[in-house]
């Protein structure tokens, strides 16, 4: 079983989405046999570089609310998450762009570190309040998950997985995905949002069954009977 999952290094709800259904996984009877592939997707492709704006006040800007409103609603996300064991650090929170943090996801999927990679680079900015766009501080998170660093040096100096970014953002446009987490499952079923635990594993052992059921024919005949042979005879 194969689950594809859109998301981006500065959605909340990626994060929590991404443990519900590793959550969900644990009580899986096949987990062995699930594939988790991470797709990228860029909440705001024009995000500046730099940004010296808090988290909040972003928000409050995005959403046209008080500052108070979105410090308010970025706390009860940090509750949700804190359910989970996540710790988000929202008063030292700053909203960046992701491209390179993308780009260096797919070298280390190249490299068989994607997994350790994707967490990392979602700890780093939920609950360590780094800047997962900072040249030296993705070199460091792609050390801290056994990636050489000349190697990643070169990548992030470089246009490299570019066009693999773009590739999968392009496929979100053509399945229609309006925003993330968006998960896909054996290229047939579509699950939108963080689900809770429970309907993730609903949703798993439901495909496995219709993945994994007995064929079972519909016969077409025109007749109850038709000719046919047998081991034993013909009929005529």
């Amino acid at each position: 079983m194969k689950i594809e999952i859109w998301s981006d290094f500065v959605c909340p709800f990626c994060y929590i989405g991404k443990r519900r259904l590793e959550k969900a996984l644990e009580q899986f009877p096949h987990k062995a046999e699930v594939e988790l592939v991470f797709k990228s997707y860029e909440l705001d492709p024009n995000a500046p570089q730099e940004n010296d704006q808090h988290i909040h006040e972003a928000l409050a800007a995005k959403y046209g609310m008080s500052v108070e409103q979105a410090k308010q609603m970025n706390e009860n996300i940090g509750r949700q998450a804190a359910e989970l064991g996540l710790e988000f650090n929202f008063d030292n929170m700053r909203p960046t762009n992701t491209f390179h943090a993308h780009r260096l996801a797919k070298y280390a999927k190249d490299q068989g570190k994607e997994k350790e990679m994707v967490e990392r680079l979602l700890k780093a900015y939920f609950t360590d309040s780094m800047s997962v766009n900072d040249q030296a501080v993705l070199l460091e998170l792609a050390r801290e998950v056994g990636l050489q660093q000349e190697a990643v040096q070169a990548l992030l100096a470089s246009d490299r997985f570019t066009e693999e970014v773009r590739a999968d953002e392009n496929l979100a446009r053509t399945l229609g995905v309006q925003g993330v987490p968006f998960f896909v499952i054996n290229d047939k079923y579509a699950i939108s949002g963080a689900q809770p635990a429970e309907a993730f594993l609903s949703a798993l052992q439901k495909v496995w069954e219709e993945e994994n059921e007995e064929p079972v024919l519909t016969d077409l005949s025109t007749k109850a009977t038709g000719s046919t042979c047998t081991n034993e005879s013909c009929d005529i």
